[in-house]
């Protein structure tokens, strides 16, 4: 066997394996948690080069707007925004290679983008992540709204690190497997913090399904969240397809 066939076959047999620790972690989560992610698009997940964004949120003294595109198979990532200053930031990186990226990209973009990128597509996170408990409550009443929904608990242990330790993802979800409202608790060593919201405005860019509209209270006070300018590039095409 040449060196290039045995390269290929180590190749086949990597992806084969992320394939069935994939399918592991989602044998081992409620199927709530599988049919919500499918209705949202996780299926097609594998088509989409590129995912374009802006995450735009306000509450009290905050007004933030914060522009992204990420090519999820490349990792990379090119953002737009405001400093703390007001001043215009832009910025291009591959997230496998952050130790090369300036100190603002460590500390203040990457951790941005994890945040709006869970926002956008929570419910991939719920299969993807190995790390959180899952746990299926059953009907329960909304949190903000009237009637009851299927409460899908997420819960990242304090001891995790990286961007979600101890934050707890509350979804209540309708018979149609898309996400009703939400209670996100923030743990970790910061301020404790609880948002709950609603999930609205549903739209379809290519097989990408996103509540595109967030309401609600942040620590008591009025919140809102939203998404707009949504498209993905599809595998083999140039052209954005805008989410309608």
């Amino acid at each position: 066997m040449t060196y290039s066939a045995r390269r290929n076959v180590i190749g086949l047999l990597k992806f084969a394996m992320l394939v069935l620790a994939a399918s592991s972690w989602a044998q081992t989560k409620p199927p709530i948690a599988e049919q919500t992610a499918k209705e949202f698009g996780i299926d097609s997940f594998g088509q989409i080069e590129a995912i374009r964004y802006t995450f735009n949120v306000q509450f009290p003294g905050v007004n933030i707007s914060r522009s992204w595109v990420w090519e999820p198979k490349s990792g990379q990532v090119s953002y737009e925004g405001k400093d703390k200053d007001g001043k215009a930031v832009k910025a291009t990186y591959v997230r496998s290679q952050l130790g090369s990226q300036p100190a603002n990209v460590k500390d203040q973009i990457e951790p941005a983008f994890m945040n709006d990128q869970y926002w956008l597509v929570f419910p991939f996170h719920v299969i993807w992540d190995s790390t959180p408990e899952v746990t299926d409550k059953g009907m329960q009443k909304l949190p903000i709204g009237k009637g009851t929904a299927e409460q899908l608990v997420v819960k990242y242990p304090a001891e995790a690190g990286g961007y979600t330790p101890g934050d707890t993802w509350e979804l209540f979800i309708g018979p149609d497997k898309r996400v009703r409202e939400f209670i996100y608790r923030r743990g970790g060593a910061t301020k404790p913090s609880i948002v709950i919201a609603s999930w609205t405005d549903y739209k379809k860019a290519g097989p990408l399904l996103v509540a595109t509209d967030h309401r609600g209270t942040a620590d008591g006070k009025p919140f809102r969240l939203v998404f707009s300018d949504v498209a993905v590039k599809l595998t083999g095409s140039d052209a954005w397809v805008s989410a309608k």
